[in-house]
């Protein structure tokens, strides 16, 4: 009989943590996914009683205070759960002798690089939320030395709220919308994410050289907002769905808390390299979410 591959998931109630419980892992493998209640990452004790209890093979950190205007006024509380929590894990997997992969973000640059960031870019967070998830990252880095880092970005799926269902929730009501189209990124599946950090983490776990440090990963193609918001139009007209007129309008006109990055492209290069992961383009992604948003409605 196999053994079993014991694989705990944090954030397990998010869009990417949600996609790597369905994921289609291989039979030996048990994924974890605890509540906050079973194990809370701003409690080490509550960590250590959870992660002790079973002899996992790997950690992947899907979970994050996304909150990214709300943790201009929450500093603490988006520290803890994006600074502590990943150093927490780091200490436990590191003592483990397991591999720790950690989600983070685009919003760890500062959006003034002319063409696609690449992992070694220079960091400079705008706000709270970037510079947190920066320090889960050195946290994560510094704790672990096999501890890998995949940045990603504009995330979207059936779950949760996201951009896409957000566009499309406002269609149900709203002829015409106003979207900023002066910030550029690749807007990602949670799926494809998921399904990359799968591969990412059965590799790690099967061989103990497997390469470590930061990566990207985002879909292929980039769009400004406003772009995406019309081809989520597009699409979701073509599968029976709402629909609305989309303005572009510059980011000053939409002011927010915190700053975002004009200029959220990301590099996945490395990760094809490395790890012969191929990002699928944005638009074939979107098309099979909206798809799967519309059979839902159509049943309902």
């Amino acid at each position: 009989m196999t053994d079993q591959v014991h694989i705990l998931i944090t954030g397990g109630d998010g869009q990417v943590g949600l996609e790597l419980q369905a994921a289609d892992w291989p039979t030996d493998v048990v994924i974890h996914a605890p509540t906050r209640a079973e194990m809370n990452l701003g409690d080490i004790a509550s960590v250590k009683a959870f992660f002790f209890k079973t002899p996992f093979a790997a950690v992947i950190n899907s979970g994050a205070y996304t909150a990214v205007d709300k943790a201009e006024s929450e500093i603490a509380v988006a520290f803890a759960a994006n600074a502590m929590g990943p150093a927490v894990l780091a200490e436990v997997t590191r003592e483990a002798g397991i591999p720790l992969v950690q989600v983070s973000t685009d919003y760890v640059f500062n959006g003034s690089k002319d063409g696609l960031y690449v992992e070694d870019d220079p960091v400079d967070p705008l706000g709270v939320y970037g510079a947190s998830k920066l320090a889960g990252e050195l946290a994560v880095r510094s704790g672990n030395p096999r501890s890998l880092v995949l940045r990603t970005a504009w995330v979207l799926s059936i779950h949760r709220s996201n951009f896409l269902k957000t566009m499309l929730r406002l269609a149900t009501d709203r002829p015409s919308l106003r979207v900023v189209d002066d910030q550029y990124g690749c807007p990602t599946s949670a799926r494809d994410i998921a399904a990359a950090l799968k591969t990412i983490t059965l590799r790690m776990v099967a061989d103990a050289e497997a390469p470590t440090g930061i990566y990207h990963f985002v879909n292929a193609g980039e769009a400004d907002w406003a772009a995406l918001a019309r081809e989520i139009f597009a699409l979701s007209v073509t599968a029976g769905g709402p629909s609305a007129t989309v303005e572009g309008i510059p980011s000053t006109d939409y002011p927010t808390p915190t700053r975002r990055p004009s200029n959220s492209r990301l590099s996945t290069d490395k990760l094809t390299r490395d790890y012969a992961i191929v990002p699928r383009h944005w638009q074939t992604a979107v098309a099979e979410i909206i798809t799967e948003l519309n059979t839902e409605r159509a049943s309902a």
